[in-house]
């Protein structure tokens, strides 16, 4: 399989390279699918973005300006989810980590139904992807009032892991100690975006204060030498995702993406997709965007594509 990866690099192959198995560790839920798909479905034709968002904001209004205006509603909403499972199938994700919030569970009727509604999704478009759910919490939301109701939510035993996503700025993130300490007795791998926007001393607090296993994106800690070689003594994986990194104007391009730093120090990092329906990018083409860059070999990325396969 190493050698097919590879070889499908080389000669430039996404059809081939599409049928390797990899992973998809970041991916929002509601954005998980294409826009071929959901235009196909709405009998639309969408346009992917034609230049870098300068803020997250700017991201979300065209998202809402240009896709959900399609697909509203559960049925719209359904249809999102959908066509996650869908563009996982076709692109060989063996293993699959979706993230939903709170107000997703809330909108398809509580826990009990929306677990079933997902899990039948799961098994009619994606039988083959391992599922693995990820609780998503907005970096803003009101922390008494979570932790009113995380207990009640973990007692489906449905996720696997918890994150914290959204304005890294909107409000300290040892605020949601309590959170992660029922998560983890609960048995959920420790998971927070940080270090997207904000700084390499950022990733360390959050690790060191939430007990994170994983990191989504990180790559601030490219900054610092010392918090490289930290991460990479404690095994923290980062799960980044170059095109997002790109689109949100935090990283110029593939050639300078400082995922090259983090696997020189050691750091155990994969490669995702974040929003497909937003930045049109699969993880094959993740993959294949590093190669033709210049900045990663095929024998280094078939490496980080079995770490994304790690159990």
């Amino acid at each position: 399989m190493k050698q097919t990866f590879m070889d499908s690099l080389m000669n430039e192959s996404l059809s081939n390279l599409q049928a390797i198995p990899k992973s998809d560790l970041h991916n929002h839920a509601g954005r998980g699918g294409t826009i071929q798909y959901i235009g196909e479905w709405a009998n639309v034709r969408i346009q992917p973005p034609s230049e870098p968002f300068q803020s997250l904001l700017g991201m979300q209004s065209w998202f809402v300006e240009h896709v959900k205006c399609h697909c509203p509603g559960i049925q719209g909403y359904l249809k999102r989810i959908e066509a996650s499972f869908v563009q996982a199938a076709e692109d060989h994700i063996e293993r699959l980590v979706l993230s939903f919030g709170i107000d997703e569970i809330d909108t398809l009727g509580g826990m009990e139904l929306f677990s079933q509604i997902i899990d039948d999704l799961h098994r009619v478009f994606a039988p083959k992807t391992q599922f693995l759910p990820e609780l998503a919490l907005d970096r803003a939301c009101n922390i008494d009032e979570i932790y009113g109701r995380i207990e009640e939510i973990l007692a489906f035993g449905w996720f696997r892991s918890i994150d914290i996503c959204g304005d890294e700025f909107a409000q300290p993130i040892t605020y949601f100690k309590s959170i992660y300490r029922a998560a983890k007795s609960a048995g959920l791998v420790l998971k927070a975006h940080v270090g997207e926007f904000g700084t390499a001393d950022d990733v360390r607090e959050a690790v060191e204060e939430l007990g994170l296993q994983e990191v989504h994106h990180g790559i601030a800690a490219a900054r610092s030498p010392q918090i490289m070689r930290w991460l990479s003594d404690q095994h923290i994986q980062l799960n980044v995702c170059p095109t997002s990194n790109i689109m949100l104007s935090v990283v110029e391009n593939y050639g300078s993406h400082p995922i090259r730093k983090l696997y020189n120090f050691g750091i155990p990092v994969t490669i995702n997709t974040d929003d497909l329906l937003i930045f049109n990018q699969s993880v094959s083409q993740e993959y294949m965007n590093l190669y033709k860059s210049g900045l990663l070999t095929a024998e280094e990325l078939n490496e980080i594509r079995l770490t994304g396969l790690k159990e």
